[in-house]
Order: structure tokens, then C-alpha cells, then sequence
């Protein structure tokens, strides 16, 4: 009688608690209208300079790639390497090198267009999921080491612990829902895209446009809402209210709060959370790269809904993603940290 009580109040929590987040949504919005109209602007802005130009081309390519036979042939060719190493078939390879390349969520979008062809199965689809979307070497060597932290060196070592952590998920999560009986020598069969030529090329350039753009437009909407949300609870003084609630924490490690108020807004928001912390004055470059590379690791809420929203059609399990991301993040922020005290090679001032 106790468990169908509990189990009953936390169906009935389930499905208050995000119409009650919706409501004081729409009440903040009309409460700091001034700020979230600014805010809106900014994403905007951040998604028509930087994401719409960086990440509509790639988004054309994969597109237009999978009118071509280059995913099977890269199966036949990689399988070898691919399934001993990371139990995917080498169909897999392309997810993994167009997600390194083109960024968030690229390596999801593929993914999920794998499933819906049928080129891998459930598990092997979610085991990629895992270490295919990653963060692009445009936005961490150009916007946070070049722009940000303003030294590309530090760019391409966030780029290098990025990758290595990427790897290393991918070998931990060779084992997510493994089974011996799969199928190691299956390949996808060649579907009717290889017969691309120059009589279909506009068909095919049409509707690679389109779904491109299509996906690149929810990407915005995800960036220009996230820019009000984080502008709300800015205005809230939320992050600031979250810092005192774990300065006990931040007291037993030495942390300063200011880099927490970065990762908190970095988790909600992860262009928002680096830009916040490569902007705090401290003696060592240490703890702001290390803090980067959880971020860049982790992706952040809006990647994930992002992620989610692909995801949808198809079906797949957002937890093989979501327990990948935190594991990268973590393992990005022990590479970058490890070398740092091991190598250092970098020009920045370590302190103890």
C-alpha cells in the first residue's frame, strides 16, 4: 500500500513539475522583459555569426554523403579496426570522424540517420552515441583558444585531451549492451543513394539543403532560448544562490567561487560557461582550462536537448549519451590537468 502511494505521488510530481516549469517560464519572461529581449538579440547573433556559418556546410556534406556509397565502403574498409576496439561496425568511423570535425550535434545527427537506415543496430547506434558528438576543432582552438584564452597552443591542447577522451568512452562503452552474438563481419548493403549522378544532382542538393537547413533552424532555437534562460537566471541570482549552497564544498577544495558560477552556467549552457570562465582574472591558467575541458567534454543541457530532439524519431535511448558526456568531461578535465603538471610546455604560470 506505501509503495502505490509513493509510486503514486511521484507519477503526479512527473507531471507537474514541467507545466509548473513552463508557467514560471512564461511569468519570467514577462517579468525581466528588458533583459530577456537583449538576451534573445545575443543568441541571435551568436547563432547567425558563428553556428549557422560553421556548422550549415557540414551539416550539407553529411547529407549529401549519405547519397553516396563512401559509408558502406568506409564499413568495409574500417570494420576491422572499428569492431575490436569499440564493438561498432566500421560504418561507425563516419560518425566518429565527421562528429571530431564538424562539432555538436553532427555525430548525433548521423547516428540517428543510421539507425532510421538501418546500417547499425539499437545498441550499436547508442554505443556510438556515446563518443560520435563532440565539440568541433573550430570552436575550441578558434573561439576558445585563439578568441578566449587568446593563445592557440592552449586551443590545440583542450582539442588534443578533447580527442583522447573522446577514445577513451568509446573503448568504456565498447561493453554497453554487448552481446557475443552479434554479427561482427555484417555490413549494410549498398542502398539506391550510390546511384547519385548528374541527373539527380539537384534533386539531391535540394533536399540535402533542406534537411540541413531544418536541423541547423533547431539548433538556433535551442541557442536563442538558452540565451534567455541563462538571462533569467542571471537576473534570479540563481547561480549566485547555487555557489553559497555549495560553498561548504567549494571551501574543502580550495575552489573560488567564481570559477563554480562559470560551471554552473557552462552545465546549463556551454558557449555562455566558457566565456565566463577564459574571463576570470586568476595567477594560473590552470583551473580555467581544466574547467574548459569539463565543458567541452560535457556539452551542456542545450547540446543534450539538442541531442534529445534528433534522437526522437528514432527512438534511441538519450542515457548512453548522457552517461558518455559526464564521463568525458571528466576524463577531459584529468587529460588537460595531467599534462599540464606532467608537460609543462605551455606558457602559463602554474601555482600550487
Amino acid at each position: 500500500m506505501l509503495h502505490a502511494k509513493f509510486k503514486w505521488v511521484t507519477i503526479s510530481f512527473s507531471k507537474l513539475v514541467i507545466p509548473f516549469l513552463v508557467v514560471c517560464f512564461t511569468v519570467l519572461l514577462i517579468v525581466f522583459s528588458g533583459s530577456n529581449l537583449s538576451a534573445a538579440k545575443n543568441g541571435i547573433n551568436l547563432w547567425l555569426n558563428s553556428v549557422l556559418p560553421s556548422l550549415f556546410p557540414f551539416f550539407i556534406a553529411t547529407e549529401l554523403l549519405s547519397y553516396t556509397p563512401i559509408i558502406s565502403y568506409l564499413g568495409r574498409c574500417l570494420h576491422r579496426l572499428m569492431y575490436p576496439i569499440f564493438h561498432v561496425p566500421g560504418e561507425g568511423s563516419f560518425a566518429l570522424f565527421m562528429g571530431i570535425i564538424s562539432g555538436y550535434p553532427t555525430g548525433a545527427k548521423i547516428v540517428s540517420n543510421f539507425y532510421e537506415n538501418g546500417i547499425c543496430t539499437r545498441h550499436e547506434c547508442e554505443r556510438l552515441l556515446a563518443f560520435t558528438n563532440n565539440s568541433g576543432p573550430l570552436f575550441i582552438v578558434g573561439t576558445v583558444g585563439s578568441s578566449l584564452l587568446g593563445n592557440t597552443s592552449l586551443g590545440f591542447l583542450l582539442l588534443f585531451t578533447h580527442i583522447l577522451a573522446c577514445f577513451s568512452v568509446g573503448l568504456i562503452f565498447r561493453f554497453w549492451k554487448y552481446q557475443k552474438k552479434e554479427k561482427e563481419t555484417r555490413f549494410a548493403p549498398l542502398s539506391s543513394t550510390e546511384h547519385l549522378s548528374i541527373r539527380n544532382l539537384g534533386e539531391v542538393m535540394g533536399n540535402s539543403i533542406q534537411e540541413a537547413f531544418h536541423t541547423v533552424v533547431m539548433i538556433g532555437g535551442f541557442v536563442i532560448l538558452f540565451s534567455v534562460i541563462n538571462s533569467m537566471l542571471l537576473q534570479c541570482h540563481l547561480y549566485e544562490l547555487l555557489v553559497q549552497i555549495s560553498s561548504p564544498i567549494l571551501d574543502f577544495f580550495s575552489m573560488p567561487p567564481e570559477f563554480w558560477q562559470g560551471i554552473y552556467t557552462g552545465i546549463l549552457e556551454l558557449t555562455n560557461g566558457v566565456q565566463a570562465i577564459c574571463q576570470i582574472p586568476s595567477k594560473s591558467l590552470l583551473p580555467s582550462l581544466v574547467y574548459c575541458s569539463f565543458l567541452l567534454g560535457f556539452g551542456g543541457i542545450s547540446v543534450l536537448l539538442q541531442v534529445w530532439s534528433i534522437l526522437a524519431k528514432s527512438h534511441l535511448s538519450i542515457k548512453p549519451y548522457l552517461y558518455g558526456k559526464i564521463l568525458h568531461g571528466f576524463l577531459a578535465a584529468f587529460y588537460t590537468y595531467a599534462i599540464l603538471q606532467v608537460f609543462p610546455l605551455f606558457p602559463i604560470t602554474l601555482t600550487p
